[in-house]
């Protein structure tokens, strides 16, 4: 029998039945910002950790896992992406893999908060490895959803990196068709889309295939793939869509060429095999997608609350 150490316990919960439990050594910060409860918190086998609203975002023990996995698919998918939006991605690890990336010339990063932000750079500061401080990089603190509506500015590849709105407020907004409408429009030509979609745990799809649903009923290719992040305790989830680059067509060693020639540093977890298996999705995902009917709109969201 293995003995638990004498720490004190965090209990992420995954649903209200299941939850992964975490040993905490210390916590480094704790605050509640004006969107989100926030812990920066040392974990025993994930070293140092980001909480928003009591889920973990990332660990420094594995965020590689997850940012290589949002990033890389959808920027090689583009032939030559210069002009990149994130929204989201407070710790700066999706702002730090985008601009390994050689042909970027300009990324605009957009988070609604802050305090996020500004605790990341503070305590979590190989997340962005300088990225912030990067002179391609534009960081804003603003509605995302509102500034694409209201911009007239294309870009190369948007990478939208929030929590899945799977709680009350508006996270919603940046998951129904009406939003994709409006990405597609601030799309270049070859322009291509990723985000995480939530976990593809058996009995927690709906959140997967719903965004899927979605998402095909606004774009022409629609490549969702999953992979397990060890600090999650469940597999996860994510969607790239183009306009007209399907990437679940190349071959291991086409991409292995892409990445040594428009990668600036070796990825620790992407490379040509990692990407065939991502696309591979397991037969009773593929049918619970396949049977999926609901499309996510600004009147109709996935999950009501009263």
């Amino acid at each position: 029998m293995i003995e638990p150490k004498n720490y004190k316990w965090f209990i992420e919960y995954t649903s209200p039945e299941e939850g992964h439990l975490h040993g905490i050594r210390t916590i480094l910060h704790t605050a509640q910002t004006q969107y989100q409860k926030m812990d920066i918190m040392m974990c025993g086998s994930y070293g140092r950790s980001l909480v928003l609203d009591g889920k973990i975002q990332s660990t420094e023990t594995d965020e590689f896992i997850y940012h290589e996995s949002l990033v890389h698919p959808a920027m090689l998918t583009h032939p030559n992406p210069k002009r990149v939006f994130i929204v989201g991605g407070g710790e700066g690890a999706t702002l730090r893999d985008v601009l390994k990336h050689k042909t970027v010339e300009y990324c605009m990063m957009v988070d609604i908060d802050q305090e996020v932000v500004e605790k990341s750079k503070e305590y979590l500061p190989e997340w962005s490895a300088g990225a912030f401080d990067d002179p391609r990089t534009d960081l804003r603190y603003m509605d995302a959803r509102k500034y694409l509506e209201e911009t007239s500015d294309t870009y190369d590849v948007i990478i939208i990196d929030i929590s899945e709105p799977v709680e009350e407020g508006p996270a919603y907004l940046l998951f129904t068709k009406e939003f994709y409408e409006i990405v597609k429009e601030r799309l270049s030509p070859d322009g291509t889309i990723s985000l995480q979609a939530g976990t593809t745990a058996l009995h927690q799809l709906l959140n997967f295939t719903a965004v899927n649903k979605t998402l095909s009923s606004v774009f022409p290719v629609v490549a969702p793939y999953d992979i397990p992040i060890p600090s999650f305790g469940l597999p996860w989830g994510f969607t790239l869509a183009s306009k007209n680059i399907d990437p679940r067509k190349w071959t291991p060693k086409e991409v292995d060429d892409m990445i040594a020639r428009r990668i600036s540093s070796e990825p620790r977890f992407y490379d040509g095999i990692a990407h065939l298996g991502l696309f591979n999705l397991p037969k009773h995902i593929r049918k619970a997608m396949a049977e999926q009917t609901k499309i996510i709109e600004d009147n109709s969201p996935l999950f009501t609350y009263h």
